[in-house]
C-alpha cells in the first residue's frame, strides 16, 4: 500500500498549519512506502539547507519504519546502530521524521520536517502524520 497524493497533500497542509501556529517556516517532505518523494512544500522563508534534511528525514523514517529520533538514540556511541547515518547515501538520525500508517496500521509512507528546533520539527511531523486517514 502506498500513500496517495491526496493523503500526502493532506499531511502537507496540516504540517503547514501547525508550522504557522508555532511561527516557524518549514520544509515538509512526504515519501511513499518505497521511500519515493510524493509531495514536498517549502514554506516562504524556510531554510534552503533544510530541504535535503526534510527529504532525508522522511526517507530515514521509511527505511527503518521508526521515528528518526528513535534511530538517533540507537545510533549513539556504544549503541547497536552506531554510525548508521553513513549508510543509504546519508540518513538523518534526529527528530522530525515519522512513518505514516493507514487505518490498518500498515506503513504507507513517511513525513519529514525540517526548519525549526528538532522538537518543533517532530511536533509538526507528528501533526501532519496524524492528519492522514
Amino acid at each position: 500500500m502506498n500513500i496517495t497524493l491526496e493523503q500526502a497533500q493532506t499531511a502537507i497542509e496540516a504540517a503547514k498549519k501547525k508550522s504557522a501556529e508555532i511561527g516557524v517556516a518549514m520544509n515538509i517532505a512526504i515519501v511513499d512506502s518505497g521511500a519515493n518523494l510524493t509531495a514536498f512544500a517549502r514554506m516562504d522563508g524556510a531554510w534552503l539547507g533544510s530541504v535535503d534534511i526534510a527529504i532525508k528525514k522522511a526517507e530515514t523514517a521509511r527505511y527503518f519504519d521508526m521515528e528518526t529520533g528513535e534511530i538517533g538514540k540507537l545510533s549513539q556511541p556504544g549503541q547497536p546502530l552506531f554510525n548508521i547515518e553513513h549508510s543509504n547515501a546519508g540518513l538523518i538520525t534526529f527528530p522530525g521524521g515519522v512513518p505514516i500508517k493507514d487505518i490498518n496500521g500498515d506503513i504507507i509512507g513517511a513525513i519529514g520536517v525540517s526548519g525549526g528546533a528538532v522538537d518543533q520539527d517532530h511536533e509538526v511531523a507528528t501533526y501532519g502524520m496524524n492528519a492522514v486517514k
